[in-house]
């Protein structure tokens, strides 16, 4: 019976996001006509903000325990989708984050000052708004 070790479905996983991913669709220059499709070991670390050492490193299994911020970079760098954002987390043994919520601010209005201020300006969204005076 033999054992898979630690790290080697992340180092395969990445390996096959990087082999799939061609140089122009990551915004890289296409030079000139290659062999392989996808990105290099070098082409990956650069986007990624990693050394192309912990790259090789990743992909062969010798680390296995890569940070969030590391899996977020690779995750970006490779345009991974969000299945396979979290799938990439959970092969590095964290726990994927939360999707984005939206960035809007919603405030309850006052039915109070916009019917009675209905088109003003000063007194909708007053600090009185809502309060009574005494």
């Amino acid at each position: 019976m033999t054992t898979t070790p630690p790290g080697a479905g992340l180092g395969a996983a990445i390996r096959t996001w990087r082999n799939r991913l061609p140089q122009s669709a990551a915004g890289l220059p296409v030079v000139r006509k290659r062999r392989a499709v996808g990105l290099r070991r070098e082409e990956l670390a650069d986007l990624a903000g990693v050394s192309v050492d912990y790259v090789v490193r990743l992909e062969q299994g010798r680390a296995t325990t890569p940070s969030a911020s590391v899996v977020a970079s690779l995750a970006r760098a490779l345009q991974l989708s969000t299945a396979e954002r979290d799938h990439l987390y959970r092969l590095a043994r964290i726990v994927p984050p939360a999707p984005a919520r939206s960035a809007t601010i919603s405030r309850p209005v006052c039915n109070e000052c916009s019917s009675a201020s209905e088109g003003t300006e000063a007194t909708r969204g007053s600090p009185s708004c809502g309060r009574r005076e005494r």
